[in-house]
C-alpha cells in the first residue's frame, strides 16, 4: 500500500471536506430549481414545459458527459476535471441570466450546467475518494463527503430564497457563480499525480478497454443502471416541480422552499447513515429498500389530505432517502470491478440515473401541461420505485476474480 499523502490538505480529512464542499455548491444550485420555475417563465413569458425541457437537458448531458469526464478524471487527475467543471458552472451560470429565449436558455442551463455538473458531483468526487482513501475509511469517508454536500444542499435553499426576494433570479445566479469561483481552490487537494498515491490503483487492474468490456459483460453492471434510472426520475421530478405543485394546491411559496430544506437537511443524515451501512451489510438490499420506502413515501403524500404537517413529513422521509443511494451504488460498483477506473465506470451507471432525471423533468412539464395535473407523474415515479427494489435484489456483487494475464486478482 502506497503512503498516505504528506500534505495536510491531502489527509483524509482534508480530501473529505473538499469534496463536500465542491458537492455542495454544485448539488445545492441544482436542488434549488424548482424554486426559480416560477420566477422564470414570469419573467421571460415561458411556459413550465419550456423550463422542464431546459432541466431536462441539463440531466441528460450531465448523464451524457459523466462517462467522459470520468474517463478524465483516472486519466490526467481529478483535480483538472473538477476545477473546470467549477469553472464552466460559474460561467453557466452567469449566462442564464442573460438567456432571452428558450433555446438559449437550454444551452446555458441545459448543456452547460449539465457538463459542469458531469465534473463537480459524485462520479469525479467520490472516484478521487475512493482512490485516495484507504479502503477501511472509505465507507466513512463517501458518506461524510456526502454529508457535508447535503449541509451546502440545505444552506442554499434559505439562501436562494433570501436573494430571489432581495436580488431577482438573475441576482441569486450572479452569485452562486461567485461561489463556485470562491471554492476553486477545493479541488487542488485532489492532486494525486495520476494515481500515484492511490490505494488499490496497482498494474495489476486491466486497462481501460478491456474493464469496459468486463463491466459492460456484467448482468449486475447493467441491473445497477435500470435501477438507478428510478432514483433520477424521483428526485428531478420532485426537486423540479414540488414547489409548483404546492402552489397548485393553494400552499404559499414558502411551504416549498421549507420542504426543500427540510430534505437537505434530513439528507445530511441519511447520505452519512446509508454510507456507514454500506461497509457493514449487502449494499443491494439496502437499496432495495430504499426504493421501496421511497415509493411508500409518496404513496402517503399524494393520497393522505395535503397540510404543512404531511408535506414537511413527507419531505424529512425523502430527504433521509434521497442520496443515500449514490454512496451504496457506487460501493457496488467498486466492490465488484474494484477502484482504477471507479469514476469512468460509476460514469456509465451514472447515465441511468440522468436519464430519469430527464424523463421526470420533462414528463412533469409536459403532463402537466396537458393535464393541468401532475397525478401520473407521481404514479410513474411510485412504480419505477418498485422495479428499481425488484431490479437490485439479484445482483452479484461479488468481486470479480480476473484468472488472465492482465486481470489479475487484486
Amino acid at each position: 500500500m502506497k503512503p498516505s499523502p504528506q500534505h495536510w490538505w491531502q489527509q483524509t480529512w482534508g480530501l473529505v471536506l473538499a469534496g463536500g464542499l465542491i458537492m455542495g455548491i454544485a448539488l445545492g444550485v441544482r436542488h434549488v430549481q424548482g424554486m426559480f420555475l416560477l420566477p422564470i417563465i414570469m419573467d421571460r413569458g415561458w411556459t413550465r414545459e419550456s423550463f422542464g425541457f431546459a432541466m431536462a437537458v441539463q440531466n441528460l448531458t450531465w448523464g451524457l458527459a459523466q462517462p467522459l469526464t470520468g474517463m478524465l478524471a483516472d486519466r490526467f487527475g481529478s483535480w483538472k476535471v473538477m476545477v473546470g467543471g467549477m469553472l464552466l458552472y460559474a460561467v453557466g451560470l452567469i449566462t442564464m441570466t442573460h438567456a432571452t429565449n428558450v433555446q438559449t436558455f437550454v444551452w446555458t442551463a441545459g448543456v452547460c450546467i449539465g457538463i459542469a455538473q458531469s465534473g463537480t458531483t459524485f462520479g469525479v468526487v467520490y472516484g478521487a475518494l475512493s482512490r485516495m482513501v484507504p479502503p477501511a475509511r472509505r465507507s466513512w469517508a463517501l458518506g461524510v463527503a456526502g454529508a457535508i454536500g447535503g449541509i451546502g444542499q440545505f444552506l442554499l435553499v434559505p439562501a436562494a430564497q433570501a436573494m430571489l426576494s432581495g436580488l431577482g433570479w438573475a441576482g441569486a445566479l450572479v452569485w452562486f457563480a461567485i461561489v463556485a469561483l470562491a471554492l476553486l481552490p477545493m479541488g487542488l487537494p485532489f492532486h494525486d499525480k495520476q494515481n500515484s498515491q492511490s490505494h488499490d490503483a496497482t498494474a495489476d487492474h486491466p486497462r481501460l478497454l478491456p474493464a469496459l468490456r468486463e463491466a459492460f459483460s456484467h448482468s449486475g453492471f447493467w441491473l445497477l443502471n435500470l435501477g438507478f434510472l428510478a432514483c433520477g426520475f424521483q428526485l428531478a421530478f420532485i426537486a423540479n416541480h414540488l414547489p409548483a405543485y404546492l402552489v397548485d394546491k393553494g400552499m404559499p411559496p414558502r411551504d416549498g422552499m421549507v420542504a426543500l430544506a427540510i430534505i437537505a437537511l434530513s439528507n445530511v443524515l441519511g447520505i452519512y447513515v446509508f454510507g456507514l451501512l454500506g461497509g457493514r451489510y449487502p449494499r443491494k438490499y439496502t437499496l432495495s429498500m430504499i426504493y421501496l420506502a421511497r415509493s411508500a413515501a409518496m404513496a402517503l403524500f399524494v393520497l393522505l389530505p395535503l397540510s404543512a404537517f404531511s408535506l414537511y413529513a413527507f419531505a424529512a422521509a425523502m430527504g433521509l432517502l434521497w442520496l443515500g443511494t449514490v454512496p451504496l451504488t457506487n460501493g457496488i460498483v467498486s466492490q465488484i470491478f474494484g477502484v482504477r477506473y471507479l469514476a469512468t465506470l460509476f460514469g456509465f451507471v451514472f447515465f441511468g440515473h440522468q436519464l430519469g432525471s430527464f424523463l421526470g423533468v420533462w414528463l412533469g412539464g409536459v403532463v402537466f401541461e396537458s393535464t393541468h395535473s401532475y397525478d401520473l407523474v407521481w404514479l410513474c415515479a411510485m412504480a419505477l420505485g418498485v422495479i428499481a427494489a425488484a431490479l437490485h435484489w439479484p445482483i452479484d456483487d461479488r468481486e470479480l476474480v480476473r484468472a488472465t494475464p492482465g486481470f489479475a486478482m487484486r
